[in-house]
């Protein structure tokens, strides 16, 4: 398979170690100011950019039908624009916002607690996420996603960061500290016990399997996907 990065920082450089190891090829590997020259030629482009670019790579990928897998956060405003124009193209696309399977599996289990606890008022919920100081977006991509899961299974009307007083807003907490590759910790707390489950990446390999995971399903598909789909989650 012929990989176009589009990013090429240091989960870049991870994802193209990775391919290789898996026996994959790097046709192109683009930094921020480089051009598009070879992307045509890829079986695949898996973008880990930056907010400002992402929108680009991805539009670019479909105006020359290449199936593309994007983990940058940060531009989700656009994210709708990025779905129809997927779909107008006939082009493949999955948006994840971490590509880790442990991740992935971590977004089930809190999905089924989540609904579990709507039936316990006397519980207060709380998003608490970790980074590096490199990252450039708070909350996370992967906290927004989990505290949407829970807005949805919940009475809460939207989610609030650091110090908030609305009763509505479910609070996410960042923090950004030193080579943390990524810390969430989704808890419930009442007066009498607390309640907590966490994921705890190691390093960023995982993020970086995962998108190549993902990029090796997507070939030869059309459509919008996500990793719900790659990892077989939606028959659970």
């Amino acid at each position: 398979m012929k990989i176009a990065l589009l990013g090429y920082g240091r989960m870049g450089q991870i994802i193209e170690r990775i391919a290789l190891e898996r026996g994959h090829e790097i046709i192109l590997k683009k930094s921020r100011n480089d051009n598009f020259d070879g992307l045509e030629k890829a079986d695949v482009a898996i973008d880990f950019s930056v907010p400002t670019a992402a929108v680009e790579n991805i539009s670019t990928c479909f105006n020359l039908n290449i199936p593309v897998i994007s983990g940058t956060t940060g531009w989700l405003e656009q994210y709708s624009k990025m779905v129809k124009l997927c779909e107008e193209k006939n082009g493949a696309f999955i948006y994840g916002s971490n590509f880790s399977l442990g991740v992935n599996v971590f977004f089930e289990l809190n999905d089924y607690l989540s609904k579990i606890m709507s039936n316990f008022s006397q519980y207060t919920t709380s998003i608490e996420e970790i980074h590096h100081t490199q990252k450039l977006d708070a909350p996370s991509g992967t906290a927004i996603t989990l505290a949407e899961t829970i807005i949805n299974n919940s009475d809460y009307s939207s989610w609030g960061l650091n110090e908030i007083q609305n009763p509505e807003e479910l609070k996410i907490t960042s923090k950004r500290i030193p080579e943390v590759p990524g810390t969430h910790i989704i808890s419930y707390t009442s007066a009498i016990d607390t309640i907590e489950i966490k994921h705890e990446a190691h390093n960023r390999e995982g993020f970086a399997l995962g998108a190549v995971v993902a990029a090796e399903w997507l070939v030869g598909k059309k459509g919008v996907f996500s990793m719900k789909d790659v990892l077989n989650l939606n028959n659970l």
